[in-house]
């Protein structure tokens, strides 16, 4: 599922801009990563900290385990950068931290959406691939989004369906998939009337 050709990594829109966040998720396999759209259709990488990290944690890379604390860090900074609309997180392995934040940052910005039911899944892939080939989307050339989203994998499902699955252990594909949900978000948030200026405090329950 190629995102696009190998370009430069461009910076991070700045401070203030109204974006989507989606949130994908693990515990110490598979990756965790956050991504965002901004309401004119440019995904990207958020970076976070005094070092402008990328907002993707390998747990090989963090003594086995994703550092949850250092997510709670970026996602606060992200809530307090942007006005964030709204922010989709796949919930497994994370539903205590999905509910704390909504609490702090309001059920009517964050959402769980789970990513395990082929019959909503599915039609998020396809409007993202179509999106995508008609330019309707454009993204900031992250290294990491790009390989997870060349990693990824269509494994077929009933009915003609099909959802995102990995080649192999370690070709990981949560980047792409947490691009995914902020391209969700984004879409469901304009066909609500988002306009970078007022905020949707109307409720939705995904089930």
């Amino acid at each position: 599922m190629p995102l696009m050709p190998e370009m430069l990594w461009l910076p991070n829109p700045e401070p203030g801009t109204p974006i989507c966040l989606g949130f994908d998720g693990s515990e110490n396999d598979d990756w965790t990563a956050i991504q965002a759209e901004t309401i004119d259709g440019f995904s990207f990488t958020p970076r976070y900290g005094p070092d402008s990290r990328p907002t993707v944690w390998n747990p090989a890379e963090e003594n086995g385990s994703i550092p949850r604390d250092q997510v709670h860090v970026a996602v606060d900074e992200l809530f307090q950068r942007y006005k964030v609309e709204r922010f989709y997180c796949d919930p497994h392995d994370w539903y205590s931290e999905i509910g704390e934040w909504s609490v702090k940052y309001g059920d009517n910005h964050v959402f769980e959406w789970p990513t395990n039911k082929v019959s909503r899944m599915y039609p998020e892939i396809k409007r993202f691939e179509i999106d995508l080939a008609q330019k309707r989307l454009r993204h900031d050339g992250c290294p990491i989004a790009t390989t997870h989203a060349a990693n990824a994998k269509k494994l077929g499902k009933f009915n003609q369906q099909y959802v995102l699955g990995k080649p192999a252990n370690h070709q990981k594909i949560d980047a792409v998939m947490a691009k995914i949900l902020a391209y969700t978000a984004a879409a469901d948030a304009r066909e609500s009337g988002w306009d970078g200026i007022e905020t949707d405090n109307r409720m939705f329950v995904f089930r």
